[in-house]
């Protein structure tokens, strides 16, 4: 009995997909370390298919990428932070997409609304972690006595200000290495005029917002659900995205 506990331990959701970001990600780096080897040596006879691939910022971005996964731990670790297990399920899932299907197998290409579904489901996941960081606050000494609104509302507003913030980080980054992550422009360098250059930040912005306000009022509800008993029907999602909320009980 104990041996099982410890297996199950051992090898919960949380280093699962931890390790399935890992090992995505290191294959990647070693097979585009082959690719940039047989294309110095002038072995490579597929040039013309990778055309399109930028092996060296994909080489940088799978290496950051191993690098800001290690991040919610050593911040857990230096204050004692106490993040629940499923926010790491959520950040390394967010990062697979994102990184390993997103840059590495090109879904930002081949799927047209593969950025707006990360959107949204960052929108999600940085509500799940508004929460979780009240409940963390109200865990240690000081406690924070907000009501469910406020609550639901601070979670909001943090979930769309990272959102901001991550366009600004687009925005800079476009600027500085020539990319064209806000998709201001075509392939084949032309850039879009008017509104249309607007597009791809304000669709972002706008999926996000919504997804976000979703889930800060879904957290609401159940609260005010679970005040009065009825909470019941809405367990499992309750459970997906914050698994106990840090409202006062009166």
């Amino acid at each position: 009995m104990a041996l099982k506990e410890k297996v199950k331990h051992k090898w919960n959701l949380r280093k699962i997909t931890g390790t399935i970001l890992s090992l995505s990600l290191i294959t990647s780096i070693l097979y585009i370390l082959v690719i940039l080897f047989l294309s110095w040596t002038g072995l490579d006879r597929s040039g013309e298919s990778r055309e399109n691939m930028n092996y060296p910022l994909l080489l940088v971005q799978c290496g950051l990428c191993l690098a800001v996964m290690t991040i919610p731990r050593l911040i857990d670790r230096k204050w004692a932070m106490g993040l629940p297990d499923y926010m790491f399920v959520l950040y390394y899932i967010f990062l697979f997409c994102a990184v390993f299907l997103g840059d590495v197998l090109r879904f930002f290409q081949l799927i047209p609304f593969w950025d707006l579904l990360l959107h949204g489901f960052s929108g999600a996941m940085l509500a799940a972690l508004g929460f979780a960081f009240i409940r963390m606050v109200n865990k240690k000494k000081v406690r924070i006595r907000l009501s469910p609104f406020f609550a639901s509302l601070f979670v909001f507003c943090f979930a769309v200000a990272i959102a901001a913030l991550w366009e600004i980080y687009e925005y800079v980054f476009d600027s500085l290495l020539s990319l064209n992550m806000q998709k201001y422009m075509l392939e084949d360098g032309t850039p879009f005029i008017g509104r249309e250059a607007l597009a791809d930040t304000m669709e972002d912005l706008i999926v996000n917002t919504v997804i976000s306000f979703i889930a800060a009022a879904i957290g609401y509800v159940i609260y005010k659900r679970k005040e009065k008993g009825t909470y019941r029907p809405f367990t499992v999602f309750f459970r997906l995205f914050t698994f106990q909320f840090p409202f006062r009980s009166s």
